[in-house]
């Protein structure tokens, strides 16, 4: 699977800390196999974020992303439950 960042995913990535960053980065790689979307916690997101998904890094930091056909993700934001505001 393909993935591809939002100019705003890829700003708030950047002013992540070193090890949080790196969490991140295994978390989008494990996200290229669909298998692991269970583990991930990969849900639906309603309201304003129709039609996006989320998945959790850890227990206080997600991401939100969207699937692009069957081949691709954009990930738009990586964050605390602010992002979902």
């Amino acid at each position: 699977m393909e993935i591809g960042y939002s100019s705003s995913f890829i700003k708030t990535f950047n002013s992540l800390d070193k090890n949080l960053a790196e969490e991140v980065y295994e978390k989008v790689n494990l996200l290229k196999n669909k298998k692991n979307h269970e583990i991930l916690k990969v849900h639906k997101l309603h309201g304003k974020l129709k039609g996006k998904y989320s998945l959790s890094v850890n227990y206080k930091i997600r991401m939100v992303f969207e699937f692009i056909g069957k081949n691709k993700i954009i990930m738009h934001d990586v964050g605390d439950h602010d992002i979902y505001k």
